[in-house]
């Protein structure tokens, strides 16, 4: 047999407090505890840490929301579900009670099945939200174990396939996904009337995108497209957000890579207004490889795979001029070309080019 619920009624009509205690004990599901008013209802409750507490709003010595706010103050019984037990003339405050934090509200005088129904949703409820409080170690998971559990993600996705100038999201759509780019190139952008175009970002294999709407819960701010042929695993939304609440430590690694994000895009407009063509461009490369993975601080030769167009769409320049800039670093040594790969001869020289 399982254990009993223990439940504090705090009210101070004596004919409320015996009937209340006399359904739930009928039941044989819980073990009651009474109080004639608040004080004394927050003592017992204090000492008993009850499973749920059944509070009336106006009583002598102190009212309910008295009682609501004092045991919010104290860890043990903070957390413990409250339902107030209020008069029809009452309803009216009950906005206040629950924006103070109370669970629910029973309306005097109220039946057996709605005492019994309220209780049990909150019951449940609270045993569900504790179920999945994370646990301490998966607040300190190690980035292997971070590796496992996204990939175990990205397997339980679907893969799509999209064609060269493809869109995958447009400006103003609702965020259904967190895209992964399992090969291939996207781009985001953001499009004018003039028909002009900043970009936002550039994705390569291994890369994650439109994570940043479904973190702030809003639509998308710009354009998705593939740049060529490519690979896409849609992550779902739900199965997203449930991992991050879930594993605190993947989350961290999503506001992270929001951050560097924001970071990337105040460099990129200050590049727009500050920096010559050759120095967008040599700024790109090194975004590309940034996002491949490579540690720019320690690595200062390293190669990366990126289209003449998803340059282009970074550096916020013409194919063409992308292609001169590209012959100029070769010829100065800065990169080298093989198989469709740039290979970049030194990070640091790329930083140094001059305006």
């Amino acid at each position: 047999m399982r254990n009993k619920k223990t439940i504090l009624i705090i009210e101070d009509n004596i004919d409320i407090r015996e009937g209340t205690t006399e359904i739930l004990e009928l039941t044989g599901r819980y073990d009651v505890i009474t109080a004639e008013n608040g004080r004394v209802g927050v003592d017992l409750a204090t000492r008993h840490i009850p499973d749920l507490i059944l509070c009336d709003i106006m009583m002598p010595e102190l009212d309910g929301y008295g009682v609501l706010f004092m045991l919010s103050k104290i860890e043990s019984t903070a957390k413990i579900p409250f339902i107030f037990l209020t008069a029809k003339a009452e309803r009216a405050d009950m906005r206040k009670a629950m924006e103070m934090g109370a669970d629910d509200y029973l309306t005097k005088p109220f039946d057996d099945v709605e005492l019994m129904n309220a209780i049990d949703v909150r019951l449940k409820r609270h045993e569900q939200l504790a179920a999945d409080i994370p646990r301490e170690e998966d607040l300190s998971l190690s980035a292997e174990e971070q590796v496992l559990l996204l990939k175990e993600l990205i397997a339980n996705s679907r893969v799509k396939t999209v064609k060269k100038k493809q869109s995958i999201y447009e400006k103003d759509d609702s965020p259904t996904y967190v895209y992964f780019v399992k090969s291939g190139q996207v781009r985001s952008f953001k499009s004018y009337k003039d028909g002009r175009e900043l970009s936002t970002g550039i994705f390569i294999e291994g890369n994650y995108f439109g994570y940043a709407s479904i973190l702030l819960n809003d639509n998308y701010e710009d354009y998705a497209e593939a740049v060529e042929q490519s690979e896409i695993v849609l992550i779902p939304k739900d199965s997203f957000l449930e991992l991050l609440w879930k594993k605190p430590a993947i989350a961290s690694k999503f506001i992270k890579l929001l951050s560097v994000d924001l970071r990337e895009k105040e460099e990129q407009l200050l590049g727009f207004a500050y920096h010559s063509v050759r120095k967008r461009v040599a700024n790109a490369l090194i975004s590309v490889a940034e996002k491949s993975g490579v540690n720019i601080n320690e690595a200062d030769a390293c190669s990366i795979d990126v289209t003449r167009d998803g340059l282009a769409s970074i550096a916020g320049t013409a194919n063409e001029t992308v292609s001169r800039m590209l012959s100029d670093f070769k010829e100065e040594k800065l990169i080298s070309k093989e198989k469709g790969k740039i290979y970049i001869n030194s990070i640091k020289n790329l930083r140094d080019v001059k305006q």
